[in-house]
């Protein structure tokens, strides 16, 4: 039925799904690549204008960055190890939009940056070594317990605990991947992270929309999804990278 739902909205049949026009276009068959191109193109700008909180035509440069995105997904997707090939590419030319956002960003900024004198750049860069040296290992044992309390927190406020995430959490590792991409996508699109925020609850209608997991799957893991996708969204650095160290 997704697939069916898929099909209407992007312009392709039932059967030659994303997944499948992704496959041949991966052994070379350049028609299936441009079909899957040509039907996704309002998908691609779709992305691209919510990084950017704008519309988005054939003409800007982000336009040309997304469509590179979407290229670079075709090529790198993984079936059976990434979610539906829509959830990887929606991250993907996310990710590639940013990046040349925060390098124009830098480009901009770069002409005040080499006023800087030299003297002042060596202090700095003693400064940065004293505070490495700094933090030691009891005090980085003490930053993770301030953040485990804050998330305990941020869990309270959505109903949810460490107890209630971990009898929820997915048995099974691909399950777990699927869920924590989920939530990433939550996580780094701003209008469904301002709706989970505001409604605290997923909104699993746009969700069902991007994935290929049942709203069956979805509800089923709903509470997890919301506690990583809270913690993808927060500044505790210690627990993401524990996260990000469950899942290389």
């Amino acid at each position: 039925m997704l697939l069916t739902a898929l099909g209407g909205l992007f312009g392709y049949g039932v059967e030659r799904p994303a997944e499948t026009l992704v496959k041949l276009a991966q052994q070379g068959d350049e028609e299936a690549e441009e079909q899957l191109i040509s039907s996704h193109i309002p998908f691609v700008k779709k992305t691209a204008a919510q990084v950017c909180k704008r519309f988005i035509d054939d003409n800007q440069d982000e336009y040309s960055i997304a469509l590179l995105a979407f290229h670079e997904a075709i090529r790198q997707y993984r079936p059976g190890h990434d979610a539906s090939f829509l959830t990887f590419a929606h991250m993907v030319i996310r990710r590639r939009v940013i990046d040349h956002i925060r390098k124009e960003s830098k480009r901009l900024e770069f002409s005040h940056d080499f006023m800087a004198s030299p003297n002042e750049d060596h202090h700095n860069h003693i400064g940065d070594r004293a505070s490495a040296d700094f933090h030691t290992e009891q005090e980085r044992a003490g930053k993770r317990r301030e953040e485990i309390i804050q998330f305990e927190e941020m869990l309270s406020a959505f109903g949810l605990s460490f107890q209630v995430i971990a009898k929820v959490s997915p048995a099974h590792e691909d399950a777990r991947r699927n869920a924590i991409q989920i939530a990433q996508l939550v996580a780094e699109t701003a209008e469904y992270k301002q709706y989970l925020l505001d409604k605290k609850k997923l909104p699993v209608k746009d969700i069902e929309e991007l994935v290929q997991v049942s709203r069956k799957t979805i509800e089923r893991n709903r509470k997890y999804i919301i506690a990583m996708a809270l913690l993808m969204m927060s500044d505790l650095h210690y627990l993401k990278d524990y996260l990000k160290e469950r899942l290389n």
